[in-house]
């Protein structure tokens, strides 16, 4: 089974189509309108949506640790820090992920790109 993502507001555009383009299952955050909600809650709407949340802010890998401190149940976090991870890396990386992972691979965890 694949992995479908839930891109965080803050990540490119051209992440998300340059993912569409090679097929993988892709929600943005502000298509699911959802892009003016807090950390915690972003995260708590991917895991209802079944998603594996995707993000370039460090402010949501505070948060998967908070959920991990507490013994929360979440969908899985991929970081990639905006200024070491180009945007061709993150497609490539993602695009692995996403069709050869499987959900239980990141359930709980953060996977930090590149791999």
């Amino acid at each position: 089974m694949a992995i479908a993502l839930y891109m965080d507001h803050q990540v490119p555009r051209a992440i998300t189509n340059g993912l569409r383009i090679r097929g993988v299952d892709v929600i943005t955050a502000y298509e699911d309108n959802a892009s003016t909600l807090d950390d915690a809650a972003l995260l708590a709407r991917a895991g209802e949506l079944g998603r594996v949340l995707f993000t370039r802010d460090d402010d949501l890998l505070a948060e998967a640790a908070q959920y991990q401190r507490n013994g929360l149940s979440f969908g899985g976090v991929i970081y990639a820090h905006q200024l070491r991870v180009s945007v061709g890396r993150c497609i490539e990386d993602l695009e692995i992920i996403a069709k050869l992972g499987e959900p239980d691979d990141v359930q709980n965890r953060v996977q930090y790109l590149p791999l």
